[in-house]
């Protein structure tokens, strides 16, 4: 009888593992490779010793052997690569089933140059997780495609010359320890040329009018005396009325537009035109991964890392297709499946008469097959899968199903409406006022998906959705009341993580499946951070940026960076050779310099200019080790030094706020002489806070025999002053050498106890508090830090600890309803800083979250994101903490060896591992 065959499938990640082990079952093994098994070195440690002493070595390309990459295998995959390798000497066959781009296909081909299978190869691709889509797979394999993978390695190594010829020129110029990638300085400098632009408006006003009509509408003031009224369309970015507007608006001032409404007082509006028009709005087309977190963003309120943590969930497990994609395309079997759910759940004449065909622009991009859609030829509802889903899972396969859905439904028809009025004024000035009305005749995909407005979004007023009653033209319309109103122009909106995808998708920059990993990148650089949901530059960013802008403008140029993603487009359709695109990039072209030569000249970049910024003749802002500062410098003065808040905003940074800052304490004050120990004693403001300090003479310096300076003592066996931390009730520009003196004092004793052991008072982390021996108890003042004494002491010590959490402290901030689970979310102040919380899940605040900035939208994106962690990781520790069961009496203890706990170990190990590194390819 012959023997039945055993095949190894390798995936990526555990979770996907699992799922595709239960379709295929016996005959099969199926191992995950935790993502990608080897690398360029990330450290000089990963390094072959036969190839360290070569000068290519450390950059991990060996450009003059046709940029040959040195791969290493990750040191946390040894041991994965030999548990491969051994499940590999039993398989018959070997099946890849990585992911279907180009990443995936990588992944594949390391997987076969490592393992070095002597056993049948072939490739096992699927665009869902479903039992008949693993099925179809295994029975339809094909070998490695060679051009996926040459684009793929193409993207590699000129990511790896681009980050290691750049990052050390701002090293040396602006700071360390900080780095320049090919798509993260692009989208970097999109972010600081938004704050370009607002630091360069200036706010204008101007006035209208409305009319409130007793038929229950409200008419805008379009014209008076022929001219027209100005309104938001007549002002440029800048803040300015456009030069082409200034002649023929009407700019109305509150004392002229306050006159217009006593002139129009107890006036009738005459109907004077009316308008209807048709209008026809078709579906959009289902989501690929650059509008999933679009969306996801605009509805749900989560960053581009969050989303796409969720659906590579909803992937694993079976629910949607592969969720890295730009094709906008669907096959056969979800177009009839979309078809059925919209026809069941909204009608047939909900459906469009014939299924709907999307193009998309990019050719290959991505090489996934389908849109985002949830999986099977049958479309669960969000409603059948909610048991199986958690609460972010299931609100993302519900923008997933309504959109793949909608897609497939009829046109939304509305009929608009728009009508004319005349007034005439008090002092005989002829107006027009002018009402839009919007109203659905048939809602169509509608039904399934709305469109929302967000804040980057222009609001049509006669696309409106509110209807106006029948009038007639000469018809005369009785206003109850007539008012005025003033605006300012806004600077233009910062972006947030969905407009700044929807930016560099639109130039054409990175790929969607990126997005996430370059924002977290470039926030966790330091460049970028977010105050709410939009995305502030830091002053760094201003300086690496103009840097590069000036050096190296070609690169940070955003057609030659979309032309590169072309480029890599072509290596993967086999148009293209990559030793020969990579020639050009590195050593240039057509009389273009190349990475190499850009990268060389350090000696023509200034670090001081490109670090200062001014705002004054004499003021400037500086960018140094340890972050933003001003300086001023006025002749014949010495330079006067303020550092700027971390929490200023770029384009906050005024003339004005600069001379406040400036003229504010400079953080170190020189309080007086301690008359015990005679050193001088200063307040500073540090890391943690305020605090006051004693402050050493300077050692003076011995000279050997020789007369050269002795070698100075060591740091740590150095005298250390004492420190105190200011009280609540004090700051740095009030306290007083009494107050500091009275600081120093602590820990102060004032007594002893019946068992002879000392009672001091001091103040601690978390306030003042007691101490006898081991026994301390926290005290409820600051005050009694001085003031207590040892009587009170003592009573206190008679009566029982009490072990208890403290009273609850009340919310610093009410942010109002999750409208998901109608939870109230708050912002409350915890033992490591401000977090939010509805009550079930806690996230701290991040870097640039203030607490008046803080919107319910931030706040439910960070709670998003806590929730995800968890799901990747495991809950905290606190709430997954178990009681350990008891051993009844009589009943043996459990007998730990050494190999039963080496083998725990083991395995926990293992697990945080493939918990860690699971998601790794999808960051």
């Amino acid at each position: 009888m012959a023997k039945d065959l055993i095949k190894l499938v390798i995936v990526e990640s555990p979770a996907k593992a699992r799922k595709i082990g239960d379709y295929l079952g016996d005959g099969y093994i199926v191992e995950a490779s935790v993502g990608h098994i080897r690398d360029l070195p990330q450290r000089a440690a990963d390094i072959p010793k036969e190839v360290k002493k070569l000068a290519w070595s450390k950059e991990g390309v060996d450009i003059e052997n046709d940029f040959a990459p040195l791969y290493v295998i990750n040191p946390d995959k040894k041991a994965k690569v030999a548990e491969l390798k051994e499940l590999m000497k039993g398989a018959d066959e070997l099946l890849l089933a990585t992911d279907e781009d180009r990443e995936g296909e990588a992944i594949a081909w390391h997987l076969v140059e490592v393992l070095e299978p002597k056993i049948p190869i072939k490739r096992m691709v699927f665009n869902e997780i479903t039992k008949e889509a693993i099925q179809a797979a295994v029975e339809n394999t094909r070998d490695l495609d060679y051009n996926l993978i040459d684009a793929q390695e193409t993207r590699r190594v000129l990511d790896r010359l681009y980050g290691y010829r750049l990052s050390p020129v701002l090293w040396k110029k602006v700071m360390p320890r900080i780095s320049a990638g090919r798509v993260q300085s692009v989208a970097t400098k999109l972010i600081v040329e938004k704050e370009r632009e607002r630091m360069a408006f200036i706010s204008s006003s101007w006035w209208d009018l409305n009319a409130t009509c007793e038929l229950g509408f409200t008419a805008r003031l379009l014209s008076v005396e022929g001219k027209k009224v100005a309104s938001t369309s007549d002002f440029g970015a800048d803040g300015a009325v456009k030069e082409k507007s200034l002649e023929n608006i009407l700019l109305l001032d509150e004392k002229s537009a306050h006159a217009l409404v006593d002139s129009l007082k107890s006036t009738a509006l005459t109907v004077k035109s009316m308008e209807e028009s048709p209008r026809t709005e078709r579906p959009k087309p289902p989501f690929t991964t650059s509008t999933m977190q679009q969306d996801a963003g605009s509805r749900l309120g989560w960053g581009a890392q969050i989303t796409m943590r969720v659906a590579q969930r909803l992937y694993e497990n079976g629910y949607i297709t592969y969720m890295r994609t730009d094709s906008i395309n669907l096959s056969a079997q979800a177009i009839n499946a979309a078809r059925a759910a919209a026809k069941s759940l909204y009608g047939a004449d909900h459906v469009a008469d014939a299924p709907r065909v999307y193009q998309g622009k990019s050719k290959n991009a991505q090489e996934a097959h389908e849109a985002i859609r949830p999986a099977g030829d049958t479309f669960k509802t969000p409603g059948e899968l909610a048991p199986e889903l958690s609460r972010d899972e299931f609100a993302l396969y519900d923008l997933i199903w309504k959109r793949t859905v909608a897609s497939q439904m009829a046109d939304a028809k509305k009929m608009q409406m728009r009508v004319d009025f005349d007034a005439r004024t008090s002092d005989n000035k002829d107006t027009i006022f002018r009402a839009n009305g919007s109203v659905i005749t048939f809602p169509g995909f509608l039904a399934a998906y709305d469109d929302i407005v967000d804040e980057n979004t222009k609001v049509d007023e006669e696309a409106t959705d509110k209807r106006l009653p029948a009038m007639s033209v000469g018809q005369s319309i009785k206003v109850s009341e007539y008012n005025c109103e003033g605006h300012d122009t806004k600077p233009p909106a910062r972006y947030t993580e969905p407009t700044l995808v929807k930016k560099l998708e639109e130039l054409g920059i990175g790929r969607p499946s990126t997005f996430a990993s370059i924002i977290q990148t470039i926030q966790d650089r330091g460049y970028v951070y977010k105050r709410g949901r939009a995305l502030v530059p830091t002053f760094l960013a201003f300086s690496v940026t103009g840097l590069l802008e000036t050096h190296f403008t070609k690169l940070v140029d955003y057609d030659f960076t979309a032309s590169m993603e072309e480029d890599l487009d072509k290596i993967a359709a086999g148009e293209a050779g990559r030793v020969d695109w990579l020639r050009d990039f590195y050593y240039g072209a057509d009389g273009q310099p190349g990475l190499d030569e850009l990268s060389l000249d350090l000696g023509g970049i200034d670090a001081r200019a490109t670090n200062t910024m001014n705002l004054s003749d004499t003021i400037e802002i500086r960018v140094g080790r340890y972050g933003a500062y001003l300086q001023e410098n006025v002749p014949d003065q010495d330079r006067k030094l303020a550092n700027i808040p971390e929490e200023l905003a770029p384009d906050e940074l005024t003339l004005e706020k600069a001379i406040e800052l400036l003229a504010a304490p400079s953080g170190e004050r020189e309080l007086g002489t301690d008359p015990n120990t005679g050193l001088e004693v200063i307040a500073k403001s540090g890391r943690f806070g305020p605090y006051i300090t004693e402050v050493f003479p300077e050692e003076p310096v011995e000279l050997d025999d020789k007369g050269e300076p002795k070698k100075k003592r060591k740091k740590k066996d150095a005298p250390k002053p004492k420190t105190a931390s200011l009280l609540s009730t004090m700051t740095l520009d009030t306290i007083t050498i009494d107050d500091a003196l009275k600081l120093l004092s602590l820990p102060r004793i004032l007594g002893t106890n019946s068992a002879g052991e000392d009672i001091t008072i001091q103040n601690g982390r978390y306030g003042p508090y007691l101490k006898a021996g081991a026994d301390s108890r926290t005290l409820t003042s600051e005050d009694q830090l001085f003031s207590l004494s040892l009587d009170e002491a003592l009573e206190i010590y008679s009566k029982p600890k009490e072990r208890r959490r403290g009273v609850a402290k009340p919310p610093l901030k009410e942010l109002g309803k999750d409208p998901a689970t109608e939870k109230e979310v708050i912002v409350k102040d915890g033992r490591f800083g401000m977090y939010v919380t509805d009550g079930e899940t806690n996230a701290t605040l991040r870097r640039g979250d203030t607490l008046e900035a803080l919107t319910i939208e931030r706040a439910l994106e960070l709670l998003a994101g806590r929730r995800a962690w968890e799901a990747e990781n495991g809950p905290s520790p606190k709430k997954s903490r178990k009681k350990a069961a008891k051993v009844k009496p009589g009943d043996a203890a459990p007998t730990l060896t050494k190999n039963t706990v080496k083998k725990a170990a083991t395995k926990k190990k293992a697990a945080k591992k493939a918990t860690g590194k699971a998601a790794k390819k999808a960051e």
